[in-house]
């Protein structure tokens, strides 16, 4: 006899397979409401997307107006006036010298056509032999090929490491679990790397500038990242920031990498770039590193068909727009110290090893104890059951395990829209409390 199939009876083919997802019948501000009437109030925006809420009309009448004037046309043949005037916008909010933007659709393509591009900078500069890339483990930076043999997610290199490029790992600062002067948080393991697979091969350096759920929020000393930029410019190595995350105004500046006084050659946006409203992401980059292409072939050598699409950028112009308008950065900054202060009270529950974050980006961290910081073995799967009992309370987080050593670790993130109010922390902080105690229960029932 056939085993009983454990996925769920529908034609939808999701990562769970495992057990019946409740259906979303719609969004209002902060909260998904299911099709039998359950509110969930959603502290991670669907996963660090939904920054503006649902239900914002300027958005999705500037996405239909659009789609009635031109669907889509070929970025290679036509720009459009959505991405010219999206690119314009962004160049007044970037990072002083990020001037140029190529658009595309999803986190994990931008990081893919942001490495690709370092590359193509380096063999039109002469310098053919840099080609590695260094990134930061914990880390990660999307689950394209390239992407992903940048991301130190082992349950998934487990399965494609065969396929998978050969990329040189050093420990991301990380406060909870490195100490204040070892080479993660002081940036020397950067320095470290680049001597010892020779300054002429390296490409470049990605990171995200504040941890996203990898590091669960960790936020690295304030001179790390000026440490970063003096180590690549002495090497000739590009640093790319991955913003996909913790960009686009979450922690309470438009790049979180201005909060440490350091500008990157490439930056990636993604996720909240369009509220949700659309798939979205930007590759931006200075002219130091499109030059070189511009005067030598000419041409970027990476294509996609949905790459400047006019549809997806009027989203994009619509939403950073909204976010100016609304002065949305601000707010983020003003809530995010609220958020902070009211989660601060996570400490004192059980197994709350830390918490931490900044602006509307928050992760908490448990452990099994609190002393020796010793995560729960992966086998008792507690991130999962924290996730299972918020769901059951109404409450929407992400999890991330595997973050302490490599396997074992569990944390969750909180990260509202940038339109929550006061009274809707306190309803975080209340239903992460009932989540916690009924997964205390489960931890500790007789088994």
């Amino acid at each position: 006899m056939s085993p009983a199939r454990r996925y769920p009876q529908t034609g939808v083919f999701y990562r769970a397979l495992d057990r019946e997802l409740p259906l979303a019948a719609r969004g209002e501000g902060c909260w998904i409401v299911d099709d039998l009437g359950r509110r969930y109030l959603d502290a991670c925006g669907g996963a660090y997307v939904a920054n503006l809420g649902h239900g914002v009309p300027e958005i999705a009448d500037a996405v239909a107006e659009q789609m009635r004037r031109v669907a889509y046309v070929n970025g290679t043949a036509f720009t459009n006036e959505p991405a010219e005037a999206l690119a314009a916008e962004l160049r007044g909010l970037n990072p002083r010298g990020l001037e140029f933007a190529y658009f595309l659709s999803s986190g994990s393509e931008a990081v893919e056509a942001a490495l690709k591009l370092a590359r193509q900078h380096w063999v039109e500069s002469g310098k053919p032999a840099k080609h590695k890339i260094i990134a930061r483990s914990p880390g990660y930076h999307g689950n394209t090929l390239l992407a992903l043999s940048a991301s130190a997610r082992e349950h998934y290199k487990k399965l494609y490491g065969p396929w998978l490029a050969p990329v040189t790992m050093i420990p991301a600062p990380y406060p909870y679990r490195c100490a204040p002067d070892s080479p993660a948080m002081t940036a020397q393991a950067l320095e470290d790397a680049i001597r010892k697979e020779g300054a002429e091969t390296v490409a470049a350096f990605i990171a995200e500038p504040v941890g996203g759920s990898s590091t669960g929020g960790s936020v690295p000393p304030e001179d790390y990242y000026r440490r970063v930029r003096e180590i690549c410019d002495r090497h000739e190595v590009l640093f790319i920031a991955d913003e996909v995350l913790c960009g686009s105004g979450r922690t309470g500046r438009w790049a979180a990498i201005e909060h440490f006084g350091a500008t990157p050659d490439i930056m990636t946006l993604g996720k909240g770039l369009s509220g949700g409203y659309v798939p979205l992401s930007a590759v931006v980059a200075s002219c130091k590193v499109i030059d070189p292409i511009a005067k030598g072939s000419g041409a970027f050598k990476h294509a996609q068909t949905f790459s400047h699409s006019p549809a997806i950028c009027a989203a994009g112009l619509a939403a950073v727009r909204y976010i100016q308008k609304n002065k949305l950065v601000d707010r983020c900054a003003k809530m995010g110290a609220v958020l902070h202060r009211k989660l601060d009270s996570l400490r004192e529950l059980p197994h709350v090893g830390d918490v931490r974050g900044l602006g509307l980006l928050a992760g908490i961290e448990f452990v099994a104890d609190k002393k020796t910081k010793a995560p729960f073995p992966r086998a008792r799967k507690f991130a999962e059951a924290f996730v299972s009992a918020a769901m059951d309370a109404g409450l929407v987080v992400w999890p991330n395990v595997g973050q302490a050593d490599g396997e074992n670790g569990d944390l969750v993130m909180v990260a509202p829209p940038f339109i929550v109010t006061e009274s809707e922390i306190d309803e975080i902080v209340a239903r992460f409390k009932l989540a916690h105690a009924k997964t205390l229960e489960v931890l500790h029932a007789p088994r």
